[in-house]
């Protein structure tokens, strides 16, 4: 992608401080596959050799978030236009479940199959969103995309995580809170606190919740559920992945955190501690995300969504089902 491509997508939106950042590092880091991408990562170890990332499935926007149903099908939440989307298997043609309603933001879906979406992850909310939390968790049906408020009175939302229990939690990235919706409608903006808080994910037994530093000292982060005024550091990027810019965060099938990254353009692993690379030349990546059923975005199916809009299979990440 050219570096003025880049840039003019940048300025479109309220976001533009961030983004003119990101998009600058990403595109500076565009360099042959032979010299290596900056800001790496090592390989993961003991992977057997997999298929190159494939594209699956295009959204004519920035996709800020992806998420599967049970029934295999593909949501996104489009940054620009601020729609959420549907993609019914890989191949088919995205369609709009809503209008612009804000949700440009993280997206999850519920065990009965109704989706939740983030609002107000643009520049005023996010810089805003610790003193004045404002922004909605909203819920959209998948099947007609109407559109209702779950929450309010959050930061601006980028991750969005769901818990096994049903409880949300949120992250604002211009800000510190973590936030966090109880399933009888609970809100608190500011259940615990991370530098520069961006994807974010929970353990599978619910105990923990992990979240992505995106800069200035990049790292994940677990917070126990039981004591989230003392999130500890878990693993930090090395001086050479300071400028990676991670991202959106997900679980693989043994609980293992995988990570996006933008400017690295790779996609990295928690293993022993340490962050490894499980994919390369994914420039702009924004989330990851496994599929889930037996068709469409199946599960075991890594699936990377990005500022290019487009949707990647990638194989490398593949692995069994929780």
């Amino acid at each position: 992608m050219r570096l003025n491509r880049v840039l003019g997508s940048a300025r479109r939106g309220p976001r533009a401080g961030l983004v003119a950042t990101a998009a600058v590092l990403a595109a500076a880091t565009a360099v042959p596959a032979a010299s290596g991408p900056a800001y790496a990562a090592a390989p993961c170890g003991g992977a057997a050799e997999a298929a190159p990332p494939a594209q699956v499935a295009y959204v004519p926007d920035w996709v800020e978030s992806i998420a599967v149903d049970r029934e295999g099908r593909m949501f996104a939440t489009a940054y620009f236009s601020g729609r959420v989307y549907r993609i019914d298997a890989p191949g088919s043609a995205p369609v709009a479940l809503t209008g612009n309603i804000g949700a440009n933001g993280g997206i999850v879906v519920r065990d009965d199959g109704q989706l939740l979406v983030g609002t107000g992850n643009d520049l005023a909310h996010s810089l805003t969103g610790d003193l004045f939390p404002t922004s909605k968790l909203l819920r959209v049906d998948p099947e007609s995309g109407a559109v209702s408020t779950y929450a309010s009175g959050l930061g601006g939302i980028d991750g969005v995580a769901l818990a096994p229990d049903g409880t949300v939690y949120t992250t604002t990235l211009g800000g510190r809170n973590i936030g966090r919706v109880t399933p009888d409608g609970r809100v608190d903006p500011a259940w615990a606190r991370v530098p520069q808080p961006n994807g974010i994910a929970v353990s599978p037994d619910g105990d923990e919740v992990y979240v992505v530093q995106t800069t200035v000292a990049p790292g994940l982060y677990r917070i126990p559920v039981g004591d989230p005024a003392r999130p500890r550091l878990w693993v930090s990027a090395d001086a050479a992945e300071a400028l990676a810019l991670p991202d959106g965060l997900t679980l693989d099938g043994r609980g293992r955190p995988l990570i996006a990254t933008q400017a690295a353009g790779q996609i990295w692993r928690v293993e022993d501690g340490r962050l490894c690379a499980v994919e390369s030349g994914l420039h702009l990546s924004t989330q990851i995300t496994y599929g889930r059923g037996d068709q469409g975005f199946s599960a075991g199916r890594l699936y990377r969504a990005g500022v290019d809009g487009r949707i990647y299979e990638v194989p490398a990440g593949a692995g069994p089902v929780r």
